[in-house]
């Protein structure tokens, strides 16, 4: 009988000690769960976004800091224009979900505070671009088909003023990519992070010579920089949403005593 009591005394101490185990154990394997489907998501609306942004780019072509020069061009090719503008507005758009997604996803990539940083201004730079594009694809593109100079020239003012959170965009791409450069894992070679580093930082320096100094090769600078990290982003958003790059992503991130 105490042989049996021992036993029974013994398991009612290691129930409770193993419940535990099982639920933490479960916990883990939950909140991992999340991370994995939190990064990949985002990284599909990141791939998506950033394709369609390149495509949009390219069509584009470089700014002008004449008015009059810059209103011909958009009525010499009203409908590549309109297209291009409400491509990158859809794009900007779901360069906004992803932030957003990763945000909540508690990956490696919002670690620390720059990344935090980095991903917090995606969206509010998109969403400030994107209106810029919206009125660009509809007002500038009516008022100079129309030859109305007026409505262009004021309403040119609110998209340049708009279109400055494209410069903010591509400041948090270059933390972003500069942060992939030195990780110890990343899912992209370093010397590509590396590039597109530098792509970024053209790019916000392109726009400031362009758009704020009215320096004619300021835009093609801005151009070039932001095709080319779009370019890396494509790459980047494809690598992130695979499922052993996420499930890379998760064993990075569980502490080592687990």
């Amino acid at each position: 009988m105490r042989g049996a009591s021992a036993q029974l005394a013994h398991r009612s101490r290691d129930g409770p000690g193993i419940a535990l185990q099982t639920s933490g154990h479960n916990e883990r394997k939950e909140a991992m769960s999340h991370t994995d489907m939190g990064a990949r998501a985002a990284g599909a609306w990141l791939a998506i976004a950033s394709f369609i942004l390149t495509v949009s780019l390219l069509f584009h072509g470089p700014i002008s800091p004449d008015f009059g020069t810059q209103m011909d061009r958009i009525a010499d090719g009203s409908l590549r224009w309109s297209i291009a503008h409400w491509a990158a507005a859809a794009a900007l758009s779901f360069f906004a979900v992803a932030s957003l997604i990763m945000l909540t996803a508690g990956s490696r990539l919002t670690r620390e505070w720059w990344m935090l940083s980095a991903w917090a201004l995606l969206p509010v730079g998109a969403l400030w671009t994107a209106s810029t594009a919206v009125a660009e694809a509809t007002v500038i593109f009516n008022a100079a088909v129309t030859g109305n100079r007026e409505v262009y020239e004021s309403w040119w003012m609110f998209a340049e003023g708009k279109a400055n959170g494209f410069a903010a965009m591509a400041l948090a791409f270059t933390v972003i990519a500069a942060n992939e450069a030195w990780a110890s894992h990343s899912v992209t070679p370093h010397w590509a992070s590396r590039i597109a580093a530098v792509a970024g930082a053209a790019s916000v320096l392109g726009w400031v010579l362009g758009s704020w100094l009215r320096f004619p090769f300021g835009a093609p600078i801005w151009l070039v920089g932001a095709i080319v990290m779009c370019l890396w982003l494509v790459w980047f958003g494809l690598s992130l949403a695979r499922v052993d790059a996420g499930q890379a992503s998760i064993q990075r991130d569980a502490p080592s005593g687990a």
